[in-house]
């Protein structure tokens, strides 16, 4: 696996391709979820399917009207119930929930760390300012709620709607946890990669569990499934966030919307920070030290940063830690007794997470 990901370099695996497959399910459900525009909220509605991608800032619709990014959560929802054979109706508005939620963090976030692009467009506070953007995450938390417990005009049972959006409470409130985390993080200097790990495995990792656990509760009565299932999300979810991590420092700023020397500026202790503050040691450690006690950051530090990062190989264990974690998530189902496709879809998307260039 190559550690650089300079432009001109191979992409990486392409999309897999039930990405595709879920799409026209997941819009559906999330158009059903989002308030009608006639009502008054429609000020609010305009930041909203803004985000999602659905319109640009004056809510002048979209040429193809898509949610932003991968949908990797809801995606990872419809393909568990799917391999399960279980109906994909019933994953839909638990589909929609989780991508509603995880875009209601992502608007909050871009508040807390100041972002002013996601995705190669302004974030939603950078345009209508953190008032109003407070108030447009807060709308799609509830709306994230709510789609969840109209489960029944998905076919879902009033009882499986409520302890689905219990597991996804409970998952969201670790994600909080984990946003905490991290927020506290930017003023230590002293982090293990034991604490790095369980950060992770509540921001990221908490939601990326709960979407699989979901799809296949929805699918199947067998607890020892769905905790194989829910055992192979948390791993994914470690494996990706680990990869955003590296491309945040490594990755084709092209490819990936994001600079990547923002981290570093930011003194943000994603993994190859926190990898070299462990292990660096004399004059190196120092450095480390001095410029991370800063409050700003010049281009001279953040250079001494990836210097310091690149001797320590933090690419390479970044890489090597991605590859474990991935291994894991496969061993997970392997017990688990899945069709054909399904094992070859699943080695697609964890080779795909696992190696992205985006």
């Amino acid at each position: 696996m190559s550690s650089q990901s300079a432009p001109g370099s191979p992409p990486g695996p392409p999309l897999p391709g039930m990405f595709a497959r879920y799409k026209d399910l997941v819009e559906q459900g999330l158009a059903a979820a989002l308030p009608d525009p006639g009502l008054d909220l429609a000020d609010l509605n305009i930041p909203l399917q803004y985000h999602l991608g659905w319109t640009d800032k004056d809510g002048i619709p979209a040429t193809a009207p898509s949610s932003q990014g991968k949908a990797l959560r809801p995606t990872l929802c419809m393909f568990a119930c799917d391999a399960l054979d279980g109906d994909l109706n019933h994953a839909v508005c638990a589909a929609a929930s989780i991508e509603l939620i995880h875009n209601f963090s992502l608007i909050h976030d871009d508040i807390q760390d100041q972002d002013v692009e996601r995705r190669h467009q302004p974030t939603v506070w950078s345009l209508w300012g953190q008032p109003k953007a407070l108030s447009a995450g807060d709308s799609m938390h509830c709306l994230g709620d709510l789609a969840m417990l109209r489960g029944a005009q998905w076919g879902v049972s009033p009882q499986t709607a409520v302890k689905v959006s219990r597991i996804l409470t409970e998952a969201y409130m670790e994600m909080f946890e984990g946003q905490c985390l991290d927020l506290g993080f930017e003023e230590r200097t002293t982090i293990t990669i034991d604490e790095y790990l369980h950060m992770i495995a509540c921001k990221t990792g908490a939601l990326i569990r709960s979407a699989v656990e979901i799809g296949a509760l929805l699918a199947n009565e067998d607890p020892a499934v769905t905790v194989a299932f829910a055992s192979f999300g948390n791993y994914l979810g470690r494996a990706f966030q680990i990869r955003d991590d590296y491309l945040g420092v490594w990755g084709d700023e092209a490819a990936t919307g994001k600079s990547t020397d923002n981290d570093i500026r930011r003194r943000k202790k994603s993994f190859p920070a926190v990898f070299a503050l462990d292990r660096a040691s004399g004059a190196a450690r120092d450095d480390l030290h001095r410029i991370y006690a800063q409050e700003e950051l010049n281009d001279t530090d953040v250079e001494r940063v990836m210097t310091i990062m690149d001797e320590l190989g933090a690419p390479q264990y970044a890489d090597r830690i991605t590859a474990e974690s991935a291994d894991l998530a496969l061993r997970a189902l392997a017990s688990i007794d899945l069709p054909v496709w399904v094992r070859s879809e699943v080695d697609q998307l964890v080779d795909f997470l696992a190696h992205r260039q985006y």
